[in-house]
């Protein structure tokens, strides 16, 4: 059995054309008709290909796909079967109790061993070899841990790794540990954002390029101008935010997950100007750029770009050019897609982002309990210190205090926002 996973070039191709899975099907069995196939296409069978249920149709549909799209199969995010297919191993239960990549961290550098050669004068490549584990875990605590715990770790492992650049180390060496240090100072400046702290934030940005240009690697580069294009969206400088999105992918030569995230960006801030062509545009080409990337084995981490998250992007873009369906459409889904059989999230931070969306789109439908409910839910996670996260509340709270002042749920929404706002200054 395989793991299921969103076609969202199928999706991007339909959200292009503006069509509802209504208008695909019709159009699907009228294509049906013309070419003599014996098919019967409705919304639930288009859903299942969307979500990742059907992973490869039945040849009359493939068949009917091309004809309607003009792409061929392969180009349209169906998955071809394999006699290799991995299986799926089931979750461990939670009595388990799995240890976190934060914990896993914090075993990994805190041995006696680590920890010495950390200190020597000459480092050895075990040494190296241990940082680059610990950035990796670091980067996949970041949707879960929270941003002021996070900070102080990802500062003291950049410490430690800034000490050993100044000890006796090979030319090799010298250039892994100097990308270990960028990618900690990207992170960093990631976190600092989350925590208003704007000036350590550009500081740290800053940092990384000069790190990632002197050690030669593009991608590091390419995630700074992401953190400009994220900083200045969160800003209202959506203008800029699309430059930094374009320059970024300039510094790429091969799409990687960095290319995703800044053609994302790029996508977001033509959504904010109401440009919907170009919205629509940058959605599709991410989602082709994706499907070209290795499926990720931990979508969790922070510079990892994965299927699911791009209907996380495509939901808030349609909702900021007034397409409640649509987004309403990719925010369920997405949350569907992360949810456990318990209830909880398996990102939480995305999945309060889809309940933002949710929040205003029944605001702007009149629906004023159904908008609480779900700002509600969203703010109730607890990784909540999150700069996109409480920009996207402060929205939320908007729209209410436009159609809904002086109620006392309006109210009472705005005094649960500044409450989360006061916790992260409470966390540093």
């Amino acid at each position: 059995m395989r793991e299921r996973v969103p076609n969202i070039r199928l999706r991007a191709w339909r959200d292009a054309k503006h069509w509802t899975r209504a208008e695909m099907a019709e159009a699907i069995n009228r294509a049906g008709e013309r070419l003599n196939e014996s098919i019967t296409c409705d919304v639930e069978r288009i859903r299942r290909w969307e979500v990742g249920e059907t992973q490869w149709p039945q040849p009359p549909y493939r068949r009917v796909l091309e004809e309607v799209t003009g792409e061929r199969i392969d180009e349209l995010g169906f998955i071809r079967p394999s006699r290799n297919d991995r299986l799926v191993v089931p979750e461990r239960l939670a009595a388990e109790e799995p240890i976190t990549p934060f914990g896993a961290e914090a075993e990994l550098f805190d041995t006696m061993e680590l920890a010495r050669m950390a200190g020597l004068s000459e480092v050895g490549s075990g040494a190296v070899e241990a940082i680059n584990e610990a950035v990796d875990l670091l980067s996949r605590a970041y949707p879960s841990v929270p941003a002021a715990q996070l900070k102080e770790r990802t500062k003291r492992r950049l410490h430690s790794v800034m000490r050993m650049l100044g000890g006796r180390i090979t030319l090799a060496q010298h250039r892994e540990l100097l990308v270990s240090a960028g990618w900690l100072s990207v992170l960093l400046g990631c976190l600092h954002y989350d925590l208003g702290e704007r000036e350590q934030a550009e500081a740290a940005r800053q940092a990384a390029f000069n790190m990632g240009r002197e050690a030669g690697h593009s991608e590091i580069m390419a995630w700074t101008r992401e953190m400009a294009s994220w900083f200045a969206m969160v800003e209202n400088r959506y203008e800029e935010a699309a430059l930094h999105a374009q320059a970024g992918q300039d510094m790429l030569t091969s799409p990687t997950s960095a290319t995703v995230q800044l053609i994302l960006k790029e996508a977001q801030a033509l959504a904010r100007v109401g440009d919907r062509y170009g919205a629509d545009e940058a959605l599709s080409r991410a989602a082709r750029t994706l499907d070209q990337l290795p499926r990720p084995e931990h979508p969790e981490h922070h510079f990892v770009f994965d299927h699911a998250k791009w209907l996380m992007y495509a939901a808030t873009c349609y909702g900021w050019l007034g397409d409640d369906d649509r987004a309403e459409e990719h925010a369920l889904e997405l949350i569907e897609v992360h949810a456990r059989p318990d209830g909880t999230s398996k990102a939480p931070l995305r999945t309060a982002n889809a309940y933002i969306d949710l929040g205003i789109i029944h605001a702007r439908r009149g629906d004023l309990d159904g908008a609480i409910a779900r700002g509600t839910a969203a703010l109730q996670f607890e990784r909540k210190s999150n700069a996109d996260l409480l920009g996207r509340a402060a929205e939320l709270g908007a729209v209410l205090q436009q159609r809904y002042r002086g109620e006392r749920v309006t109210t009472e929404f705005h005094e649960r926002y500044l409450a989360a706002r006061k916790a992260i200054a409470g966390a540093e």
